[in-house]
């Protein structure tokens, strides 16, 4: 009997979950207007989302600003550089594990509180490591954990958020803008980082992070609507005084037309997402071209350092800026062509059976539709990473490893942020969980990359790791195919489950 118990709750909620998930607009046959699926204007959504992005800086930002500080902080704790750089590694656990907890919540209560709850966390952190005692190395260490738990779960809140107020059409150039945010931490960060340890103490770090951390709760505060479809459907039903923002600039006087709320879908177990076979082969695949974008990343300062040994601390830093560059035109460039091809298809459809289809549908080729320019990306990856090692260990002009490295970056985040709209795609009632999965992966893959690059580069040399470090990027072109074949299978089962 407990049994049976179990297995109609499932189904109740495998059915709330699946009503949740046709909000989704489609056209209808007769041509007949639908209601928008959303509220907001497009410029409102689209402050909305640059609100989120902002807040989403924080994560990747509190990571690279941290790092020129390392050797004065070792010196200060009259600890080692190796120990210092564990307050790294444990930061990088806490950056892929939090944001399952969180991004489960915010599913579930709402998007609003679990942003303020981050920044507030954040900032506290942020106070709490600037004014940590020399002698308190552990403290250092707690401190660093506090503060990757509380900015490393706005990433996953974002995505959430855009699944909500914006359609599949639309996703795209959403998810373009939101990616500004959280790629301005690699680029400017080793920068600030610099700068700031170099003229006021590597204390002010940390005191800039808990001012900016401080002001952004307040913007939240103010004018960050909630946008959980659960609780506020389209953004027409009034949710509780907590969910309102204090100036309701946006949305004001389209709220409250509506009473009756979507069906709650229970709290579940995010890490049930990894059972899907088709988002389970995104998550790898995504994961890899993440860790090979990683090593490169986080060697850049040791290896130009040791190849071009005129450069000073400064202008290594700004060798950073190559990547930062591409990764930023990157996520612009590919969210306006995966909002070209999804219209492109979706025309093309019209056209063929006259009825347009939403992305839930299973005839709607939604994994053709944002991964049709992957394999290009991919090849450009792998040849550009097989390069820039080489070039590096020729000691060619540094212009050539610095372009490779533009262009690189660029690629591979065209394919991180199309596989993130695809995941959010597949499973838009769950915006917030999956990417935190899609987090937690990659962060693990990156995070045991590199853990061994540096003896990889000193085993083998620059050319060879890259080399290598390429061959493992294009070993996954298949899972491009495998994910064009399996996704509208594994869709139609969750649909059949859940009905």
């Amino acid at each position: 009997m407990s049994q049976d118990h179990q297995e109609s709750t499932s189904a109740q909620t495998r059915s709330k979950q699946d009503d949740v998930e046709k909000v989704l607009p489609s056209s209808s046959s007769n041509g007949t207007a639908e209601r928008p699926y959303s509220i907001y204007t497009p410029a409102e959504r689209w402050f909305i989302v640059a609100t989120a992005s902002v807040a989403a800086l924080f994560s990747p930002l509190a990571a690279m600003v941290y790092m020129p500080a390392i050797p004065v902080i070792a010196t200060d704790f009259h600890q080692s550089v190796e120990l210092i750089n564990l307050t790294v590694t444990v930061y990088m656990v806490f950056q892929g594990v939090s944001p399952v907890f969180w991004g489960t919540l915010a599913d579930y209560v709402g998007r609003r509180p679990i942003f303020l709850s981050c920044m507030l966390v954040l900032t506290v952190a942020c106070i709490g490591l600037a004014s940590v005692p020399t002698s308190d190395y552990w403290l250092l260490m707690v401190l660093r954990c506090v503060q990757a738990a509380g900015s490393a779960s706005t990433v996953a809140l974002g995505a959430g958020v855009i699944g909500d107020i914006a359609t599949p059409a639309e996703r795209g150039s959403f998810f373009g803008l939101f990616s500004v945010g959280p790629l301005f931490g690699p680029t400017f960060g080793p920068v600030i980082g610099g700068v700031l340890t170099q003229t006021l103490g590597w204390r002010w770090i940390f005191w800039f992070l808990a001012i900016a951390a401080a002001l952004c709760f307040v913007v939240l505060l103010a004018l960050f609507p909630e946008t959980l479809r659960q609780l506020v459907g389209d953004g027409s039903v009034l949710p509780s005084r907590l969910y309102r923002p204090l100036v309701p600039l946006v949305g004001h006087g389209r709220q409250g037309v509506t009473i009756e709320r979507p069906p709650r879908v229970p709290l579940v177990n995010p890490l049930r997402i990894l059972t899907y076979p088709d988002i389970l082969v995104l998550l790898l695949f995504n994961a890899t071209q993440y860790a090979v974008f990683y090593a490169i990343t986080a060697t850049i300062s040791t290896i130009f350092e040791s190849t071009y040994s005129y450069l000073s601390e400064t202008e290594i830093g700004l060798c950073f800026l190559a990547s930062g560059f591409g990764t930023i035109m990157g996520a612009f460039v590919i969210g306006k062509i995966m909002d070209r091809d999804y219209r492109g298809i979706k025309e093309k459809l019209v056209r063929e059976r006259g009825i347009a289809m939403g992305t839930c549908e299973g005839d709607f080729p939604i994994e053709k539709a944002r991964l049709r320019t992957t394999p290009i990306q991919l090849s450009i990856c792998v040849a550009c990473c097989a390069g820039y090692g080489w070039c590096l260990q020729q000691k060619v002009n540094i212009a050539v490893p610095l372009v490779l490295q533009f262009v690189f970056c660029f690629a591979v985040t065209a394919i991180m942020n199309t596989t993130q709209t695809l995941l959010v795609d597949l499973l838009p009632a769950q915006g917030s969980s999956v990417t935190a999965c899609n987090n937690l992966v990659r962060c693990a893959f990156g995070a045991a990359c590199v853990s061994v690059i540096d003896l990889v580069l000193n085993g083998v040399g620059a050319g060879w790791t890259y080399t290598i470090l390429a061959l493992i990027s294009l070993s996954t072109s298949p899972m491009i195919w495998l994910i064009l074949w399996l996704g509208p299978r594994s869709r139609a089962k969750r649909r059949t489950r859940n009905s």
